[in-house]
């Protein structure tokens, strides 16, 4: 790391790129410092430029430094003794419950890597979408499986969760549960964060917070971890929390299953030799498998040095804390490994300089062959290490379970009953496998080591009781014909995808939507359905598949109101997706939907239990009226049938977000401060209403004369509009499916709405002389008038007051709850930008809970913005059923919140770089 006492950092803003490995420094002979942290490897350096603490956050002054030289964690001197963060290397030590995580690309946000420590730059850089790890794509392979615990998994159950920190990337008021100081920083990865409850300390101050976790602030929204089973084998996370893996960038194709960097095929990284330095750059795999696949790390080192340095250098490359004495290095060539060209096997003199002038510049870092070795093994599924055994070369798997028993007084069990399980924690995905009773354990860690060290230092070994496991996956299959009947579905299921009706029945039916819930007694069977279903269509429509979790009722907390949310990531431009990443960090990620993955039906069936639960739509008016119209269709198949409903509004009305107070539209508030206000919410009735548009060909006298088209029915929210106004609505619509990708913002949109207004500014349509109007079976005689409004709600068209605020003594003064439509005309486009711009109201025509509309031509209408042409005919208007209950946002302002109970929900300053 550092050359006669000098460390030239890297820049912050440097990362592993795909066409550059990370180069690691060689050793030096400098003294190295302890410290209680374990892992780190410090070395006293010389700063060439400005750097921070990573303990205290606080600026180096001087030139003095200490660097650990495996994770660059950087301290002041006085900082060394206090140092309690452990080292990456460290990682896999820490881990309580290994959870895989689910890597996507990293958002805008200044960030630093969970593994090198360093500032994340350039799309190489991921983070999960579950909890706030964040790395360069180089990096990933390092980071382990401790990723939120978010259910159960049919195993082991867990009633009393801990805090799950994470170290670093909070935001800037973030202050310290325990000292109260400020314990966040914008320089460097500093600080930790319960990722659950959201609490913040200072590395040395988080160690004497109580384990257990109260969910914070958001505990009554949060949907509680062990209410939640879900059986995931043979399901990624990705599946499991359905998450649309076609959302992520190209680069997450070359992350594999093992989380293996990709090869480097840059040509300046395959110099051996600096001719400035002096120095020469190794090619080091890790074993059979990188080597395999050419993935490498590039280790740096002087062109004279000892051989146990380039093994220690290449150790640190792979973050293995091992000792350099357990391992070697073995020449590698294409053709082949070559056993008779070792370095440091023979005990060589420390002052021989022998890894001098080397010819090859790919080597491979081996363990060298032990006689015994010292296994630990850890208790099912919990991070409680029960015991250390000595594996020798006739240790079987069996023979140790028989030492192992008595130490953790299970000496009365049949060692027959348990098993001994290989558990890999990669980042990705957590692999098990048991181990057979006369396995020797010595050989499979050979065999480990052998195809990759990395791998070994992210493995353990877990003792199990032996149990049959019962299988029960829960799918959502989707995309079927709707109002069918069950035996009608069994035979499509049949036909098209050839389920096994002894392992298979469908446990729900949702005809109104065409879907089917399948409970699943086979892991394979389940899988095979749920990837099969994704490449099968049906009468021309694509069936999709999910994983769905069941929510155990009675483990529910008393009280507990728990949050459903929908969120449209198309709405908004790219604010959805971001809406959809704090919600799933913030929330347990099996509360919240994508409204893309099936609609609102899969977050509906899986709350189907609760009995007092909110939904949170996030979208526009839309969005709105979609989740309600399915919420109608299941209302009868929930256990709360009344659940309220609060918005984000994401699209470029959004009338009823303001109705209720949510605001003209999303604009970057904190997400944590969002959810607060749903929490304080009021929840208010509104009127909804079901529209009967019956085309009939009329008579010229205006007599109907026969069927035309059959009768539809569809739902009014906000308002129902005829003639000009859904003209305007009609030729929005068509330029938005024309170019869909220029419509992602509510600028643009107005924009567009503008200008097919101002071609509409010589249209003449005496609308009044092809429409009769009733309301509750009075006829109504309309004046000249270009378009014909009815509204649910005070607000239209962006905001607009359409109705007006005086009060007039035939009209009484409109409300979303009180059973009745107000009638509004507009003279045509002038009349309706002074609408918007608040200079008019538009003409009062009635007032009404019973409308008729009887249509003599082919008009243009829509609803809630939703428009189309309708044929002549009768349209009828009529309350549909119960009101729906909705969330308005509490008028008084919203208490300051600690920055401890926030975490990254802002976005921190980016200040110059500073660093390592």
């Amino acid at each position: 790391m550092a050359d006669s006492g000098r460390v030239k950092h890297d820049s912050p803003g440097s990362s592993p790129g795909p066409g550059r490995k990370k180069a690691q420094q060689s050793p030096s002979s400098k003294a190295r410092y302890s410290v209680n942290a374990p892992g780190h490897c410090f070395r006293k350096v010389t700063l060439t430029k400005p750097t921070f603490c990573h303990h205290c956050s606080d600026f180096v002054w001087g030139i003095v430094g200490f660097v650990c030289e495996v994770c660059n964690f950087m301290s002041h001197e006085k900082c060394l003794k206090h140092v309690r963060t452990v080292c990456s290397c460290m990682a896999p030590t820490q881990v309580r419950v290994p959870v895989a995580h689910c890597f996507g690309p990293a958002g805008q946000k200044k960030r630093f890597c969970g593994v090198c420590r360093k500032h994340l730059e350039g799309s190489s850089a991921l983070r999960c979408e579950v909890c706030e790890l964040h790395v360069h794509s180089d990096c990933a392979p390092f980071s382990v499986s401790d990723c939120r615990f978010c259910h159960q998994d049919g195993g082991q159950d867990i009633d009393t969760y801990q805090h799950h920190w994470r170290e670093g990337n909070m935001s800037s008021g973030a202050r310290c549960e325990v000292c109260r100081r400020t314990c966040s920083s914008s320089d460097v990865l500093a600080g930790m964060r319960c990722e659950w409850c959201g609490i913040t300390a200072h590395a040395s101050c988080y160690i004497i917070i109580p384990p257990e976790c109260s969910m914070g602030r958001l505990q009554n929204m949060i949907l509680h971890p062990s209410c939640v089973r879900i059986c995931s084998r043979n399901f990624s996370k990705m599946h499991c929390y359905r998450i649309s893996e076609n959302s992520h960038h190209s680069e997450m194709d070359n992350l594999d299953d093992v989380d293996t960097p990709s090869p480097v095929t840059s040509k300046e990284t395959q110099s051996t030799v600096s001719p400035d330095t002096g120095k020469q750059t190794l090619k080091v795999f890790d074993g059979d498998d990188a080597a395999k696949r050419n993935q490498f790390r590039l280790v740096s080192i002087p062109r004279i040095i000892k051989n146990e340095e380039v093994v220690e250098a290449s150790l640190r490359a792979f973050y293995i804390p091992d000792e350099p004495q357990d391992y070697e290095l073995q020449s590698y060539s294409q053709q082949g490994l070559f056993t008779d060209d070792i370095i440091n096997r023979n005990g060589t003199p420390d002052n021989k300089p022998i890894f001098k002038d080397t010819v090859s510049d790919s080597w491979v870092l081996r363990s060298k062959p032990k006689e015994t070795e010292v296994v630990k093994i850890y208790s099912s599924s919990r991070k409680v290490e029960v015991t250390s055994v000595t594996a020798g070369k006739s240790s079987t798997v069996d023979s140790i379970l028989k030492e192992v028993l008595p130490r953790i007084e299970k000496q009365n069990e049949n060692p027959a009953d348990f098993n001994l399980v290989e558990v890999f924690m990669s980042s990705k995905q957590v692999q098990r496998q048991v181990l057979s009773g006369q396995e020797i354990l010595l050989g499979k860690l050979q065999e480990i080591r052998k195809t990759s060290l990395r791998q070994m230092n992210q493995t353990r070994f877990y003792i199990e009781e032996s149990r049959n496991r019962v299988a029960q996956v829960n799918l959502l299959l989707g995309g079927f014909p709707t109002q069918l009947e069950k035996e009608e579905y069994i035979h499509l299921l049949s036909e098209h995808l050839s389920v096994k009706s002894h392992l298979v029945t469908i446990t729900y039916v949702h005809s109104e939507q065409g879907a089917v819930v399948l409970q699943i007694s086979c892991f394979s069977e389940a899988e095979r359905i749920y990837m099969l279903a994704k490449d099968i269509s049906i009468s021309g429509k694509q069936l999709y598949s999910l994983v769905i979790p069941e929510i155990m009722q009675s483990k529910l907390a008393k009280g507990s109101c728990p949050l459903l949310v929908f969120v449209n990531p198309k709405s908004g431009g790219l604010k959805g997706r971001e809406i959809l990443y704090s919600f799933r960090k913030l929330l347990n990620p099996h509360q919240v939907f994508e409204l893309t993955s099936g609609g609102p039906l899969p977050g509906l069936h899986t709350f189907r239990d609760v009995p007092h639960f909110r939904i949170l739509v996030c979208g526009g008016d839309g969005t709105v009226g979609w989740v309600l119209g399915v919420l109608e269709s299941i209302r009868h198949k929930i256990a709360c049938p009344e659940p309220a409903i609060g918005i984000i509004p994401l699209g470029t009305g959004n009338d009823l977000a303001r109705v209720l107070r949510w605001g003209a539209g999303y604009s970057g508030e904190d997400p944590f401060n969002i959810l607060l206000s749903v929490d304080e919410a009021e929840v208010v009735q509104m009127d909804r209403w079901t529209i009967l548009l019956d085309a009939q060909e009329m008579t010229e006298d205006g007599k109907e004369n026969g069927f035309l088209e059959p009768p539809k029915i569809v739902h009014m929210n906000n308002y129902f509009g005829l003639g000009i106004d859904a003209e305007l609505s009609l030729d929005f619509h068509h330029a938005r499916e024309e170019d869909p990708d220029k419509f992602n913002s509510r600028f643009h949109n107005k924009g567009v709405y503008v200008k097919v207004g101002l071609q509409k500014l010589s249209h003449t349509r005496n609308l009044h002389k092809d429409i009769r109007l009733q309301v509750d079976k009075q006829d109504v005689e309309l004046p000249s008038i270009e378009g014909l409004i009815f509204l649910n709600i005070p607000s239209w068209g962006s905001g607009a007051d359409l109705w007006g605020s005086d009060s007039e003594s035939r009209f009484g003064r409109p409300r979303i709850d009180d059973g009745m439509l107000e009638v509004v005309g507009v003279t045509g486009v002038v009349h309706m930008g002074q609408v918007q711009s608040g200079m008019r109201s538009g003409i009062r025509i009635a007032q009404g809970s019973y409308i008729r509309i009887t249509v003599n031509k082919p008009i243009p209408v829509q609803v809630d913005g939703e428009p189309w042409i309708q044929s002549p005919g009768q349209i009828i208007i009529s309350a549909a059923g119960p009101k729906v209950c909705m969330l308005r946002k509490s008028k008084t302002k919203q208490k300051k919140q600690s920055g401890s109970l926030k975490e990254g929900r802002s976005d921190s300053p980016a200040p110059s770089d500073g660093g390592q």
